[in-house]
């Protein structure tokens, strides 16, 4: 079981759009990123989103290739400046739960679950890009399993 934390891909300026869509290449990375995804045969069975545009459009992608039984729900909480403890609060590892959301709430969240403290930076998301986190059973801890990023290096 598993939580997937997923920062929207790579979006348009806001002289170019306004709600700050998906570009070309940030659609492209997103679709690339999720193929790789289901070649892993990785279930999820729930993606929820932030609502804005970049992370719809960014969800919509994941939900297609990776088939969610419960779909796609907006959310609140998710946006780049909400506060990751509240949210916290919610998560169930079990339910193998895809959050796409903004900087900097997703490096935020990833360092509260892992450290404890939201402020203690342990990882750096690029666009497009996932990371999957556990919760240890007995102890409630939560770990990096794996990363899923559209560059290395």
């Amino acid at each position: 079981m598993a939580l997937y934390l997923v920062q929207h891909g790579k979006s348009l300026p806001k002289d170019v759009d306004p709600d700050q869509g998906l570009s070309d290449e940030g659609i492209a990375e997103t679709k690339r990123i999720a193929d790789v995804a289901r070649g892993y045969q990785i279930k999820v069975s729930l993606i929820r989103q932030s609502g804005k545009k970049r992370a719809r459009q960014t969800a919509e992608i994941y939900a297609d290739t990776l088939n969610p039984a419960g779909g796609v729900e907006v959310v609140s909480g998710l946006k780049p400046l909400d506060d990751v403890t509240t949210f916290a609060a919610s998560l169930d590892a079990a339910a193998n739960t895809m959050l796409v959301g903004h900087l900097p709430f997703m490096e935020r969240m990833v360092s509260f679950l892992v450290t404890g403290s939201a402020d203690n930076p342990i990882f750096r998301f690029q666009n497009s890009g996932m990371v999957c986190l556990d919760q240890d059973s007995e102890s409630g801890s939560w770990v990096i399993v794996w990363t899923l990023m559209p560059s290395i290096g």
